[in-house]
């Protein structure tokens, strides 16, 4: 961002040559489908308290070498003022542009995905399977995306709702074994739509990567703690689905009509309102139904000691509200769209 006008700068490009020039930060920092938008990757960690302080350094160096070449850096999902974007053009985005047309060029959207390792594919497909009707609460939590080319969206994540345009995101069904996993996933590049299984847009999927499930619906989050918090929350519920399956417990067969509107419900109400119930898809106060997350992954959260920690954050997030309830107030408070991007700057490096 510039850190005058608030404006988004298509300067990536140059932030990442200041990153490679630095051995620590070779391989944190990554390219996105924008020169607006910086990416970064944490290393495996299974203290999340040692992850926290990974994403608040990153963040920091990130601001730095924005910084040398005059510009900021803000942990926003999408941009509060207008902005064209500016494609980083490769073969890829290139296709992207070319297959997609409009739906591409108004993507600069920012989420943060979550890897969780499983031990087989067989796991991980039971995992994606049960953890379905959680994952909009999660998005709840992480929504950061309130205004859209300089107005008010109405929702809490906007920009789940333009990620929605690429026609392979989203809920699933039940796929029930790898073979079928992979099997709809070849089918879906044998159509030509979209270019390959690294498009499979899943709101969970099996990483083409790593031996991990990749949880795919959380805005970036405007806090370093909501972003620790969610990760914390993704693997619990990735180790109580696995629990379950090895007890030989059945996943909730919701249908994904049923989860696409427990998905907009969530980026259109976040915390303010209500959600609805994982379990009986029917309406509740957020703050029922984040308790009910905690307690669905009390368990496995009480044997990796994140049980307090993350009920201290819960309680934490409730009383200062999403990234989203953040920027409105500031804006309430007689601040202007500029004056919000200048204070998420500040409140990006914690």
């Amino acid at each position: 961002m510039d850190p005058e006008t608030g404006e988004p700068k298509a300067l990536s490009a140059a932030v990442l040559a200041r990153a490679e020039a630095n051995d620590a930060d070779q391989d944190v920092f990554e390219k996105e489908l924008y020169g607006q938008m910086l990416e970064f990757a944490t290393h495996p960690r299974t203290d999340m308290a040692r992850l926290g302080e990974e994403i608040v350094r990153c963040r920091k160096e990130a601001a730095r070498h924005a910084g040398e070449i005059g510009c900021a850096v803000a942990a926003l999902a999408t941009s509060p003022l207008p902005v064209s974007p500016t494609i980083s053009m490769n073969r890829r985005y290139q296709w992207l542009a070319d297959q997609y047309g409009i739906a591409t060029r108004e993507q600069l959207v920012c989420g943060m995905h979550v890897h969780v390792a499983v031990e087989s594919d067989e796991e991980g497909v039971a995992v994606v399977d049960r953890i379905r009707p959680w994952l909009p609460v999660l998005l709840a939590i992480s929504a950061n995306s309130p205004f859209w080319q300089g107005q008010d969206s109405r929702y809490d994540s906007y920009r789940s709702r333009v990620w929605d345009r690429w026609p392979s995101a989203g809920p699933t069904e039940l796929f029930g074994s790898p073979e079928r996993y992979h099997r709809r996933v070849a089918d879906m590049v044998a159509t030509g739509v979209i270019l390959d299984e690294k498009m499979a847009y899943f709101d969970a999927r099996l990483s083409e990567r790593y031996p991990t499930v990749e949880i795919r619906v959380a805005d970036v989050c405007l806090h370093a703690d909501t972003a620790q918090l969610i990760a914390t929350l993704a693997r619990g519920l990735v180790e109580t689905a696995a629990r379950d399956w090895r007890a030989g417990g059945e996943p909730v067969d919701h249908s994904v009509s049923l989860l696409r509107l427990a998905s907009w419900q969530a980026a259109r109400a976040g915390l303010a309102r209500e959600l609805l119930h994982p379990a009986t898809m029917r309406r509740l106060p957020a703050e029922a139904v984040l308790r009910a997350l905690l307690e669905h992954v009390a368990d496995a959260l009480e044997a990796t000691g994140d049980l307090r920690p993350a009920e201290e954050a819960v309680g934490e997030l409730l009383r200062r509200g999403n990234g989203a309830r953040v920027q409105r107030e500031l804006l309430e408070d007689g601040k202007g769209l500029r004056d919000v991007v200048t204070e998420c700057v500040r409140r990006t490096q914690g």
